[in-house]
């Protein structure tokens, strides 16, 4: 749908002045989803791209970073990594209301339902190998390499983010959750040993890839808004949580891995990860399940406070804002499976 609280004309004028050879009036179609940067289709007489924008309002200190979004495709697209191809960079909220960046539309398809339920067996084999084969791509780019040497900061990276993810729990708390305030004490004192370091996503999953149109290749990897330097044991875990995720018709497929559907159990996701990044195997993931999931809590409970808030940009918003008591106690019940 269009957004009226963006001055098309204005944009249209930025556009001109920087994406060489953009002229002509734009309209803009907001994708579903899209709760924490929302996006659009723009298109115009030369054609179509996309933009990411900031939300409207005030947001949490850190989040919803766009400029770092487009700073990391801009390092990963000579590579050839599945990125789209960054067009242009807005930092002056005074054009549209918020910054954004424009980057290509990558033809292709988007899964919705990790559990493919129209896909053959041998099919949906094949897109989660190529799922798992980009993640372990992006762990093999050295950082310096691409200019990303300054992405994160150092130390070690699990101890950042349960500080980061209590800060900003703290921020948009609307009531108080005891398996949170558990968590807020536990995770810290039970950091585990940081070995690696690489560029982390920080939301890989199935539904933020783009497939080609003709065949389980991924065309394109899509928001980059929690992506830095950190362990990508972090990156790893967070895509097994699908493995020990009820199938919701998004990207659990608990009891639905095997030869009888194609998708690999998680033994076999983990035995073509470690093959690809020369690891002998992973560490026992019960930490790392409860760390993603009280992440997850914190950016649930973030779109709760933008809801409070008036600034919630998904009509799904009040739904996704449901389940936070829901991951909350689910991060603490791994929590206990790991001996707390």
């Amino acid at each position: 749908m269009p957004d009226p609280a963006i001055d098309c004309e204005r944009l249209a004028a930025w556009l001109a002045s920087n994406v060489p050879g953009f002229s002509g009036a734009v309209t803009l179609t907001k994708f579903p989803g899209g709760q924490s940067n929302p996006t659009y289709r723009l298109d115009s007489p030369g054609g179509s791209l996309v933009l990411r924008r900031k939300p409207f309002g005030p947001i949490l200190p850190s989040a919803h970073a766009v400029e770092r979004e487009y700073r990391v495709i801009a390092a990963l697209h000579p590579t050839g990594f599945p990125v789209p191809m960054p067009v242009a960079l807005c930092e002056d909220a005074d054009v549209i209301g918020a910054p954004f960046y424009v980057m290509e539309r990558v033809e292709g398809r988007t899964i919705w339902d990790g559990t493919m339920p129209d896909a053959t067996p041998d099919d949906r084999r094949a897109h989660y190998h190529a799922m798992i084969d980009t993640l372990a791509a992006l762990h093999a780019i050295a950082p310096d390499a691409v200019g990303l040497g300054d992405y994160g900061r150092p130390g070690n990276y699990f101890e950042r983010q349960v500080a980061r993810w209590t800060k900003q729990y703290r921020a948009s708390e609307t009531e108080t959750m005891p398996a949170v305030e558990r968590l807020i004490e536990w995770l810290p004192r039970t950091l585990p040993q940081q070995d690696r370091i690489a560029i982390v996503h920080g939301d890989y999953r199935i539904d933020n890839l783009v497939f080609a149109p003709d065949g389980p290749r991924v065309s394109a990897v899509l928001d980059w808004e929690l992506s830095t330097l950190g362990d990508p044991l972090a990156d790893f875990s967070y895509l097994l949580m699908n493995w020990v995720t009820e199938p919701e018709g998004r990207s659990g497929v608990m009891g639905r891995t095997g030869p009888e559907t194609g998708i690999p159990t998680q033994e076999e996701a983990v035995a073509r990860y470690c093959a690809a990044t020369g690891r002998d195997g992973v560490p026992r993931l019960d930490w790392y399940f409860a760390y993603n999931l009280f992440r997850l809590t914190g950016i649930v409970q973030g779109i709760k406070r933008r809801i409070v808030d008036g600034t919630a940009s998904s009509a799904q918003a009040a739904e996704t804002a449901a389940r936070v008591h829901a991951l909350a106690d689910a991060a603490w019940g791994f929590a206990e499976r790991a001996g707390a």
